[in-house]
């Protein structure tokens, strides 16, 4: 096993729900739990000064930190019980057997009955579930009768027997509670409709069930029969904040391996996901370095093969994102629906968080290492002849068509570089053109760059389409500077990247770091034209509406304009806070004239 270092591991979790698990020098699991936030439970362990002595010992004992994402709490404490049942870590209380959690049962029989347990038969009947309380069930259980009345008897409804007429009418039946399918008052098809309804409701999908729950309120209360329409409205509260079934647990799963992957320039991430009776009992994520730009079908194929012989898994069926040839001995499904499909996707969502999490430890550990690979996808992403370690980013502030201005932001090896930024007053256009103050900008800049002898950028990255793209160039042109500098334009919409001369835009991966960097870019120059432009207005207003003013110079201007920051905060201010502000005399002054009628 491979170990990172703890500090770095600590600070790169995920701050979602899950399980983690703790493992010592010897690659041995010590401790299983389940957290709300992985981040902070964790991190817990390490930051606290713990009065329990077995909790120090356990934490001394931690060298490496694994953890698994699930999607709620609820999937995190059935996880957990899964994963100490199989490991039976040192530091963890033992748990009971697997009755531990109640399931839900639609047993497999002529008119069939509906019930809670916590033993699991394989008779073919169907079972939902677990949960995590018997009160869900019971709850639940109690919506359900109250809408379609079900046989409670343990009779053998056979049709010979009701022929027979070998049952009579019980209590259940006078009470309303049951429609009497032993005495043939229902019809096997007409009892298998409502069986069909309460599966709907057991996996969530209860519209129609809420509407008949809301019409039965509404009559009770009608009739002022208002403690049942109380106990109604308390079952949709529940009802309507159920969670359905938990995608961690389901046993007719039994006995499968799940794969995803997720790759990028460099690298391929696999995540193994093992179950046995239905449950998950292990969960690894790998990376594995490309050599000659493999695809995924290679890698994963490779990764297989690999994860199944390390774990020695004779599962004889895999659930993949996708098809694969793994040859005759092994079956390989790719879900599309249902709970196969959920464990593919919660997959593929651990290998998304390894993923993250390596970046994120590359960059604490070895910084220059992730600046490398960071510019190589770059690189070949944009189509560049060379790594774009040096980038600028333009963008223009035009509100109202007043104070028009721009920005250039600038980036070094992926990283903001606040020394280099600049403001631009547009100084050549009048009033709102967005392509002209381009041009001028740009031209501006590196005219600047030449002249001083300074670096160019390997990348322009214009905030705009292809008008803005074609202006920008005529000031490269203009310069001589045309094919030294890459360049492209970024349009807001569908973020997409336009080239000289070519129509047709670029769509990068909406989750590659190319275009996170790109977003990055075009939203710090935004953020930084935008302050510009605000200020500028606001120094603007400030002036114009004090200039009237007699007593009021630079001096006072500027004063108010870092305490209030608008003419309309002034003209707000109490006499007191003027004041304060510029001392009695001035201060009063300045209150009469902004509050006196002309």
């Amino acid at each position: 096993m491979e170990h990172t270092d703890l500090t770095v591991q600590l600070k790169t979790l995920p701050s979602s729900p899950g399980v983690y698990q703790y493992f010592d020098s010897k690659g041995t699991i010590i401790y299983v739990g389940k957290a709300k936030n992985l981040k902070k439970r964790v991190n817990s362990y390490f930051t606290k000064n713990h009065d329990n002595h077995k909790t120090r010992i356990l934490v001394k004992n931690i060298v490496t930190i694994e953890h698994i994402v699930v999607e709620s709490e609820m999937d995190a404490l059935l996880l957990e019980n899964n994963l100490i049942k199989k490991h039976k870590p040192r530091y963890n209380v033992l748990l009971k057997d697997d009755k531990t959690y109640p399931w839900i049962c639609i047993k497999k029989e002529r008119f069939p009955r509906i019930f809670a347990t916590r033993k699991i038969i394989k008779d073919g009947s169907e079972y939902f579930g677990p949960y995590t309380s018997m009160k869900t069930v019971r709850t639940l259980l109690d919506l359900i009768k109250g809408l379609y009345p079900l046989r409670t008897c343990n009779y053998d409804l056979s049709k010979e027997k009701i022929e027979a007429q070998k049952y009579k009418l019980c209590l259940e039946y006078h009470l309303g509670n049951c429609l009497a399918p032993c005495e043939d008052k229902i019809d096997a098809s007409q009892y298998d409709e409502n069986i069909t309804a309460i599966r709907a409701i057991i996996k969530g999908n209860f519209k129609d069930s809420l509407l008949q729950f809301k019409q039965q309120m509404k009559a009770h209360a009608a009739n002022m029969e208002f403690e049942e329409a109380q106990k109604i409205k308390e079952k949709l509260d529940v009802l309507q904040n159920y969670q359905a079934k938990s995608t961690i647990v389901n046993p007719k799963i039994s006995n499968v391996d799940v794969f995803s992957i997720i790759t990028d320039e460099a690298y391929g991430y696999v995540n193994f996901l093992q179950l046995s009776h239905g449950s998950i009992i292990r969960s690894h994520t790998i990376e594995i370095k490309k050599k000659l730009a493999e695809t995924k079908e290679e890698l994963l194929s490779l990764a297989i093969i690999e994860i199944r012989q390390r774990f020695h898994s004779q599962s004889p069926e895999v659930y993949l994102p996708f098809t694969l040839d793994l040859g005759d001995k092994i079956k390989v499904s790719v879900p599309q629906l249902g709970d196969k499909k959920h464990l593919v996707d919660l997959s593929e969502r651990n290998a998304k968080y390894f993923r993250m999490e390596r970046f994120k430890q590359m960059q604490i550990v070895d910084p220059g290492r992730h600046t490398n690979r960071l510019m190589t996808q770059m690189k070949a992403d944009l189509r560049l002849s060379e790594e774009p370690r040096h980038i600028e980013c333009f963008d223009n502030s035009n509100l109202q068509g007043s104070n028009p201005v721009a920005a250039c932001v600038v980036f070094r090896n992926g990283k903001p570089y606040k020394k280099d930024y600049r403001h631009y007053n547009i100084k050549t256009v009048e009033g709102p053109d967005d392509f002209a103050s381009m041009e001028e900008v740009v031209y501006r800049r590196y005219k600047r760059l030449v002249e001083e002898g300074q670096s160019l950028p390997q990348l322009i990255i214009i905030d705009g389409g292809k008008g803005q793209l074609s202006s920008a160039l005529k000031s490269l042109d203009l310069l001589g500077l045309r094919g030294k500098i890459a360049i492209v334009g970024i349009a807001k919409r569908l973020e997409e990247i336009y080239f000289p001369e070519d129509p047709i835009p670029l769509y990068l991966d909406k989750k590659s770091e190319s275009l996170k960097v790109i977003q990055f870019l075009r939203n710090e120059a935004h953020r930084f034209g935008i302050t510009f432009h605000r200020n500028k207005r606001s120094k603007g207003a400030i002036k114009s509406g004090l200039d009237a003013i007699p007593g009021v110079g630079a001096k006072t201007k500027e004063t108010l304009l870092k305490k209030f920051k608008s003419f309309k905060r002034i003209k707000a201010a109490t006499e007191n806070d003027l004041i304060f502000v510029l001392g009695e005399n001035k201060g009063k002054q300045l209150y009469q004239h902004l509050h006196t009628k002309t």
